[in-house]
């Protein structure tokens, strides 16, 4: 009976907030296809360990994502270190001619060459839009290194965009909200 109670919970809960978790697992994971990968190894591991969680399953799914991302730039670091950029500067997608589709890679490019504690940081408040306690209760960490790591996370996102983007948009039309994306 109570696997049939987790299941109902689970199907809940993917039904009233998938959207919201498969976005974030984008954002954090970079890309369309590694954050349905990343979203699908947390509700792996959240099965697996179905009847030890006894509080709030999206909280823990939340987590579950945010440590299964550090895990992967970790891996992904050793490699980074041992290539050259190829190409930073050149665009690998095709670009597409409305300003928003523009502000929006530009945005996520910032985004994916972020260090983890920032993109974690950054994903929480902004695109979240979870407060500094809340976002500090997600990663394990205190609201004064989730604010510095925001802000610092903003700025390099800044320095990264040049203050520009292809669309001729200036810093200040980068609004972080979930509508932009």
């Amino acid at each position: 009976m109570q696997e049939a109670q987790d299941a109902d919970a689970l199907e809940s809960l993917l039904a009233e907030r998938g959207i919201h978790l498969m976005r974030t697992a984008v954002l954090l994971a970079g890309s369309r296809q590694d954050g349905e990968d990343l979203l699908q190894a947390a509700l792996e591991r959240l099965i697996r360990q179905g009847q030890r969680i006894t509080g709030d399953l999206e909280g823990y799914l939340r987590r579950t994502l945010y440590n299964l991302a550090t895990d992967g730039w970790r891996r992904q670091e050793t490699w980074r270190r041992k290539l050259p950029l190829i190409g930073a500067g050149q665009q690998t997608t095709v670009p597409d001619l409305t300003a928003a589709v523009d502000l929006r890679d530009a945005l996520i490019r910032a985004l994916h060459l972020l260090p983890p504690q920032q993109r974690a940081a950054v994903v929480l408040r902004y695109w979240e839009q979870l407060s500094e306690a809340e976002a500090a209760e997600v990663l394990g960490c205190s609201a004064g290194t989730i604010k510095a790591a925001a802000s610092r996370g903003l700025r390099r996102m800044r320095e990264l965009t040049d203050g520009r983007t292809s669309g001729g948009r200036t810093e200040n039309d980068f609004e972080l909200t979930e509508n932009r994306i």
